[in-house]
């Protein structure tokens, strides 16, 4: 908990199809949707028009009421609404006022995950296991490469990897004027965003160790990585169950035994964790591994010390 004190600063479900939703909000905003989850406090949906872009977070107090695409319209608030704003505003300046009124943060949704399935808390992968198949929170053991299964396709043959270790670093050690943007924007790849370091660094003739969190990923050797904000969202899911709308507390004991088995530190789901992802020149975007929304926060310096796992393909 040590770890924690520091860190006061501060799921999506992948839809089969694109049946288009309708959210009413309190002040008349239409917005044409689909629907991922809602819970008691908040609905989490995707622009109709764009399905494939970020992810939006709006507070149940907000919503007058949501039309779904089989007709079925669920009442929120049933207060008179305030004047309209999409009558008379164009589709484009309607899409800009409601973007205007979100309160969290917005992130780019992860490519859809494989469905969660149960994995025994101790399980490790010979070196000559031949065609072989993993699953989360499973130990992974092949080729020199040691970690903790995190992410995997459907099949099992491919996935993520975390260190059993864990740090509380810098991601950069810029400050005030120095403060820069790096080029690491990737949301999805982690990989991408060391490559774009290693570059920055060789053009304006720096060294790793302006970078701490990527320079202590890097030396646990080829392939290592700090994982993208997407990369982490997707590990907080999992931890969690595969959903952190619902509280799984067996898949978390799965992860963290398996840890503690293999001499590793276990996740702690009230922390806070760096991702390699830059927000702008002061900003690093960050999630935490606990149930409560919001998961990710856009506003954590770089230069402040945060937890770090590094990530590894397999």
């Amino acid at each position: 908990m040590k770890k924690c004190i520091l860190l006061l600063l501060a799921t999506f479900v992948v839809s089969a199809t694109l049946a288009q939703d309708l959210i009413v909000k309190t002040d008349s905003t239409r917005i044409e949707a689909v629907v991922h989850e809602i819970s008691t406090e908040q609905v989490r949906y995707k622009r109709y028009a764009r399905p494939d872009g970020p992810t939006y977070v709006l507070p149940v107090a907000q919503i007058c009421y949501i039309r779904y695409s089989d007709g079925f319209i669920e009442n929120y608030n049933r207060a008179k609404p305030q004047t309209a704003v999409a009558a008379t505003t164009s589709e484009s300046e309607a899409d800009r006022i409601e973007e205007a009124k979100i309160e969290y943060p917005v992130v780019a949704t992860p490519q859809p995950q494989p469905v969660l399935q149960p994995a025994p808390a101790v399980q490790q992968v010979a070196e000559d296991s031949g065609d072989m198949r993993f699953e989360v929170g499973q130990y992974y053991d092949y080729n020199g490469v040691r970690g903790i299964v995190c992410i995997t396709n459907e099949e099992g043959t491919h996935g993520l990897i975390i260190s059993l270790d864990e740090v509380m670093i810098e991601w950069s050690t810029f400050r005030k004027e120095e403060l820069r943007k790096v080029g690491a924007t990737d949301q999805h790849d982690g990989a991408k965003n060391m490559e774009a370091v290693a570059d920055y660094i060789a053009k304006n003739n720096l060294t790793w160790d302006h970078f701490p969190a990527f320079k202590w990923c890097k030396e646990k050797g080829e392939g290592w990585y700090l994982p993208s904000i997407d990369e982490v969202l997707q590990l907080g899911n999992h931890f969690n169950g595969g959903n952190r709308m619902h509280n799984n507390r067996q898949a978390r004991l799965r992860f963290n035994e398996t840890l503690k088995e293999k001499g590793g530190e276990r996740i702690d789901g009230k922390c806070f964790y760096f991702s390699s992802t830059e927000f702008d020149e002061r900003f690093a975007q960050s999630a935490h591994m606990g149930m409560e929304a919001p998961y990710v926060y856009n506003d954590i310096p770089k230069y402040s010390k945060f937890l770090i796992r590094a990530f590894h393909k397999f």
